[in-house]
């Protein structure tokens, strides 16, 4: 194999562990706040209290973020549902992040920062250097 044929094979592999990690981190997360009992979410993140809807809403969100990450190019139906995911996930972050400055927690967001810069990386592969084909 050519350095030229290696070069989309890494791309992809990179892709996949991206899509893969960003689908359980948000799973994760969302799974958390909709089944954690309240006092345990408050005692990590102490605006849960303040704002039991938004963790609600914010928890739905990233079971679908998580899910559209990763099963349209898995399944290969409408994979470029996942570049749409990617693009949601990124204004996502920027919405958390404003959210976190706002609240004084600047320091805790480095994680919305990393999970953004990820999400930019799926859109671009997905969306611009390997594409998924639909079945």
């Amino acid at each position: 194999m050519t350095k030229e044929q290696k070069v989309p094979v890494l791309l992809n592999i990179t892709l996949w562990i991206a899509q893969i990690l960003l689908s359980v981190g948000f799973i994760w997360a969302g799974a958390m706040k909709l089944f954690k009992p309240a006092e345990q979410l408050a005692a990590m993140w102490p605006w849960t209290a303040e704002h039991a809807d938004l963790v609600n809403l914010t928890g739905v969100i990233d079971i679908l973020a998580g899910l559209g990450l990763v099963l349209p190019t898995l399944l290969r139906i409408v994979p470029r549902l996942t570049v749409y995911a990617s693009l949601a996930t990124i204004a996502l972050m920027i919405a958390a992040i404003i959210f976190h400055i706002s609240r004084g927690e600047g320091a805790q967001i480095g994680v919305n920062i990393f999970f953004a810069v990820a999400a930019a990386f799926i859109a671009w592969g997905r969306g611009v250097k390997k594409r998924i084909n639909a079945r």
